[in-house]
This record gives structure tokens, C-alpha cells and sequence, in this order.
């Protein structure tokens, strides 16, 4: 089927005289997650990771994605005879190297400018230079190649209030317009959605388990335009955005603003975020643009103290949550039955039995044994497996709440467990805890702090193929910048944040053994300031994810004695603000599984 799609691509390329056609996974705003009209790379290859790139020639075509994927792609691909291009790996071309080696001389590269970002779109004009070749970016063959192709996505638009976003939409647009004024810009593009929906305090469902809705922005001094789809906008919502100054304008209209801008007019956008599309249409008309990351993304990542206190609630209703299952868990396996699907659906009950969970922040990753060698498997019915008394367990999951948004992974010993199995999590352990416990100089980024968690594998010359920590929106994404933790340095701009105080970052070094067994153990972390001294403003994390960690599966004489002390603190933590919230049984679970760890005599 896979081989037969592609060949319907190629048939279609040699009509349009495409000899090289790049399909990214991206919506028109560069979202990570999609909604399933974006879903073409998925259909084309048949590979569903949430990041990758297609890129297809005349005779062949490669796949590129990142270490969390390696695995789940080399399954998905087999067969299909599209090269898996591992990113990052010795000796794999990027994209674009691929692409300038593979394109004849005067030949031409075709892609959708919609999903292309301005960024990427300015390295394929490079690319291509040298062959003299020209872009095609006007072309979608999505709608030709996909006959079924779902629709757009165009869900109501619903409300934040102020309770729970801490800041009015007004006061946000008004901070929003003094730092366009001090970057020289009379016209600020936005394409990001969850820049857009923090921004106004609103939230949608364009894209599953992402609160987000299908828009473009544009601000000036005294205009604010929502580019938007008009039925996703009852009556009495567009009379409140009226009255705060809001004009709603047809989502697609986006294209005709910016190719009627006044020439030499300065634009902030950022071109990481802004699709090549509206790139085109703005330096059509000989704008000057200000390439520069939104002002509302370290806005949003640095959470008020109204966000604050919400997301401490989300994460004690979470919490809540994760113990009934866990405790459900340890009372059934090796009893009954009991599957990954069985075990994610149970998750999600539990969820939303709380009246304020909206829904889930990411597809959940229950995975038993050697599936969660995959850091980013997710159950399917071909793929279920059974959860068996032996091994480990590995649940990677997520809420959405109307007081924030939830992200954590526990691994549990469901059975016995081998010496070697004891090791890895205990060094996973050692470095969630190294990462949590922290100080550091505030000017550090995640690159400067990376090491604290990598450091007990990398000792052992042991590793994991992902970032440590990534940023988490209020009722947002749950992956979202500036803030991260990998030990890489990021060529994009404005990747490298300094971590400020109120930033919500994971903590989730892990470790994988393949075609065995997977670990990962994950908190949320939130930045706060620690002491000032004459040597300047000295930083620390606090953790507000509150679930036991399996201690059956740690070997006690691996870990130092400040690290069991921050462990056994932790615990009582745990145990004396969730215990009173579950039942008794559940409580004597709890109980049980917060209780210290001590090295043997």
C-alpha cells in the first residue's frame, strides 16, 4: 500500500515536473502535533511518530527522524523501501544535504509552503543553489495523492478565564505592543497556536490533546486581527474580542494581509514559527523583517502566580489519579488479565473522573517489557500486549486540566526484576534526583544542567537518544519552549533559554535496553529562586509531580546518602498531601510504597 502511494507521488511529480518533493510533519503552523488533514507524511510512509520528514526523488525516498523514534520508524518502514535516515547519527545526511546531492542540475523541489517553515524554506533555497535549481512551494499534492483526506478541523473556540490564566487578554496584548515598540516593528505575524491561544486566553480542539485552535494573528500598535475560521466563533465571543479590540477575519485572509502590507514596512515574526507562505507574501513586498522569537513564548513559559498555584492543584488531582492506578496495578497483575490498553484506558478514566480534566495532554505510553524499549510507543490492537508478573511496566502520561497541564512517567516492577534491571533503574534514579535537587547560578540553561542527569549512565558508558526536560504550557502543550534540558547546544534561535523563575520543566532521563525492556522516570520541576549571595542570584527546582517511585526496583548501595535523603523526603511529601485523598486501601498502598530507604548493614 505504502509502495503504491509513493508511486501515485512520483506519477504526479513527473505531471507537475517535481523531481524532488519533501513532505515535513507540520500543520501551517509549525505545531508538533497535528491535526489528521496535516497527516500526509503518515499516510505516505506509514510512519506515525509525531517528528519526521519524507523526502522523495525520482527513484528513492528516506525518512528522517530523532532517536526517540529509531526503533518504532525501523518496524513502521519495514517493507515499504523508504530509507530510514537516523538524525544525528555519524554519516546520515541532513535533509537538505540529501536533497542538494540527490536533485539534478536545473531541477526543481517541490513542497507546500503552508507547512514549511520560513526558516527551513530560506536553507532549501540554499540548498539548491548550487544546481540552479528552482522551488515549486505552491504545491500541495496532498489533496491529490489522498483521496480520503479528512477535513479541517474547525471546533468551538472556548474561554480561559481570568482565574485561571492569572492576566487579562488586554493586559497581555498591551505588554505584547511595548515590546513590539522596542524591537522596531509595526506589525508583529503570529503562527504559533498555543502563542495565539495563551495570548488571548482562549483554548480549542483543533488538534487532539493539544487545547489549541487553527489561527493567525497580526498586531499593530492600535489593530489586533484573529485569522480564524468563523463558524469555530459563536456570537457572544466575537462581541468580547470586538470589545477588547479583536477583529476576526477568515482564516485563509491571512495570505492577503501580509501581500497588502505597506512596503519597507518592519514585521516581527519568527521565522521557526511563520510558514514560508506568508514569508513570501511579506518580502513580496519588500517588508523588512525582524526575525525574532515571539515575545508571548517567555511570556507564557514563565507561569504567574495565579498559574502557579493552579498547576500545583492539576498536579495533586493527577497525583490522585496516578496512585488509584497504581495501587489497581499491583492488585491485578499476575491475578487477571490485564493488557497495555486495558492499563491506558484505565489511566484516563481515572482522569476524567475529576469534573475538571478536560482530557489528556498526550497519547499515553503504556508500554510492558520490550515495547517500552520505544520511549514513544503507544498501545495499538496489533501491538497490545499482555502485562505479565515479571519485569518492568513503563506508563508515560498526561492531563489536561482547567488548573494546568500534567506530564509524568513512572516505571514500576511488576514481577521480579533481574540484577542488570536494578542497575538501570537505579542509575535513571540517580539522575532524576541529581537533575531535581539542583542549585545553580540564575544565566544557566539546560545545557549547563543536562549532565547532572545523564552523568550516572555516562559513567557507565550507558546513555538515552532524547532530551532530558522540555517546558510544559498552563492547559497547553505539553511540550513547549523556550525552556529545555539536553545536553546539545541548539542552532535555532532563542532554544538555549535561560531557565527564569516560574518555568515548568520535566525531568525524565531514562534508559533504554532494545528488544528488552525501557525506563523512565519523570517529575515536573518548577524554577524558583534560591538564596542571593555576593556571588549573585542562585537557583533550584521544586517538584510538583506527586507519585511514589517503585523502591523495590533500586539497589540501595548504588545510591549516595543525600540522594536517599532527598528520595525519603520526596515520599513523605507524597505521602501526607495524597494520602488523605484516597481510600483507605489505596492509602495503605501509598503508605507502603513512601516508606524510607535504607541501605542495608
Amino acid at each position: 500500500m505504502i509502495k503504491e502511494r509513493i508511486q501515485a507521488l512520483r506519477s504526479l511529480m513527473l505531471k507537475r515536473g517535481i523531481d524532488c518533493y519533501l513532505v515535513p510533519t507540520a500543520d501551517y503552523h509549525q505545531s508538533e502535533y497535528v491535526g489528521e488533514y496535516f497527516k500526509l507524511r503518515a499516510f505516505l510512509s506509514g510512519f506515525t511518530g509525531s517528528a519526521g520528514t519524507l523526502v522523495v526523488t525520482r527513484k528513492e525516498a528516506a525518512l528522517w527522524t530523532d532517536g526517540r523514534y529509531f526503533v518504532q520508524a525501523a518496524k513502521e518502514l519495514e517493507g515499504s523501501g523508504i530509507l530510514l535516515m537516523k538524525m544525528g547519527e555519524e554519516g546520515v545526511p541532513t535533509t537538505e544535504e540529501y536533497i542538494e546531492k540527490n536533485i539534478p542540475k536545473d531541477g526543481c523541489l517541490g513542497f507546500d509552503g503552508r507547512t514549511v517553515s520560513a526558516a527551513l524554506g530560506k536553507k532549501l533555497e540554499q540548498c539548491i543553489k548550487s544546481k540552479h535549481g528552482i522551488i515549486a512551494w505552491e504545491e500541495d499534492l496532498g489533496d491529490t495523492v489522498w483521496a480520503d483526506r479528512p477535513r479541517l478541523s474547525c471546533e468551538p473556540i472556548y474561554r480561559l478565564e481570568e482565574c485561571y490564566a492569572g492576566k487579562s487578554r488586554k493586559g497581555k496584548i498591551e505588554e505584547l505592543r511595548m515590546e513590539m515598540e522596542q524591537r522596531g516593528a509595526a506589525v508583529h505575524i503570529l503562527a504559533s497556536l498555543d502563542d495565539i491561544a495563551w495570548l488571548l486566553n482562549l483554548r480549542g480542539n483543533d488538534i487532539v490533546y493539544n487545547p489549541v485552535f487553527l489561527s493567525y494573528a497580526a498586531v499593530t500598535k492600535d489593530k489586533f486581527v484573529l485569522f480564524v475560521q468563523r463558524e469555530a466563533v459563536e456570537e457572544s465571543l466575537r462581541r468580547e474580542l470586538e470589545e477588547d479590540g479583536i477583529t476576526c477575519q477568515s482564516y485563509f485572509s491571512v495570505y492577503q494581509y501580509a501581500d497588502r502590507l505597506a512596503a519597507k514596512e518592519a514585521i516581527l515574526l519568527d521565522e521557526e514559527t511563520v510558514n514560508y507562505a506568508i514569508y513570501q507574501a511579506v518580502t513580496g513586498r519588500f517588508c523588512r523583517i525582524i526575525d525574532d522569537r515571539n515575545p508571548t513564548a517567555l511570556k507564557k513559559a514563565v507561569k504567574n502566580e495565579t498559574e502557579i498555584r493552579n498547576l500545583k492543584t492539576a498536579h495533586i488531582k493527577d497525583a490522585v489519579a496516578l496512585c488509584r492506578f497504581l495501587y489497581w496495578l499491583s492488585e491485578r497483575v499476575g491475578k487477571e488479565r490485564i493488557t497495555e490498553l486495558d492499563a491506558s484506558a484505565y489511566i484516563e478514566k481515572l482522569r476524567r473522573e475529576d469534573p475538571d480534566c478536560l482530557g489528556l495532554s498526550f497519547s499515553t505510553i503504556a508500554a510492558y517489557g520490550a515495547n517500552a524499549a520505544m520511549c514513544h510507543y503507544s498501545p495499538t490492537e496489533e501491538s497490545d500486549t499482555e502485562i505479565r508478573p515479571e519485569g518492568f511496566f513503563l506508563l508515560d502520561s498526561g492531563g489536561q486540566y482547567w488548573q494546568g497541564t500534567t506530564d509524568i512517567t513512572r516505571t514500576v516492577a511488576v514481577g521480579p526484576l533481574t540484577r542488570e534491571q536494578k542497575k538501570h533503574f537505579t542509575l535513571v534514579l540517580k539522575g532524576n534526583i541529581r537533575l531535581a535537587k539542583a542549585r545553580f547560578r540564575y544565566g544557566c540553561c539546560g545545557a549547563n544542567l543536562d549532565y547532572l542527569a545523564r552523568g550516572p549512565l555516562w559513567e557507565c558508558g550507558l546513555d538515552y537518544n532524547h532530551g532530558t526536560g522540555h517546558g510544559v504550557g498552563y492547559l497547553l502543550n505539553v511540550h513547549e519552549g523556550p525552556n529545555s534540558i539536553r545536553w546539545k547546544i541548539s542552532s535555532v534561535p532563542g532554544e538555549n533559554a535561560v531557565l527564569e523563575e516560574g518555568m515548568l520543566t520535566s525531568d525524565e532521563p531514562g534508559f533504554y535496553a532494545e528488544g528488552k525492556y525501557g525506563i523512565r522516570t519523570e517529575n515536573l520541576l518548577l524554577c524558583r529562586k534560591a538564596e542571593k549571595t555576593e556571588y549573585g542570584q542562585f537557583m533550584e527546582f521544586e517538584p510538583v509531580t506527586l507519585v511514589p517511585i517503585d523502591t523495590t526496583a533500586v539497589i540501595p548501595e548504588m545510591m549516595r546518602e543525600k540522594e536517599i535523603k532527598w528520595l525519603n523526603e520526596y515520599h513523605e511529601r507524597v505521602y501526607q498531601t495524597i494520602g488523605p485523598l484516597l481510600l483507605e486501601k489505596e492509602r495503605e498502598w501509598l503508605r507502603k510504597a513512601t516508606l524510607p530507604l535504607k541501605k542495608e548493614v
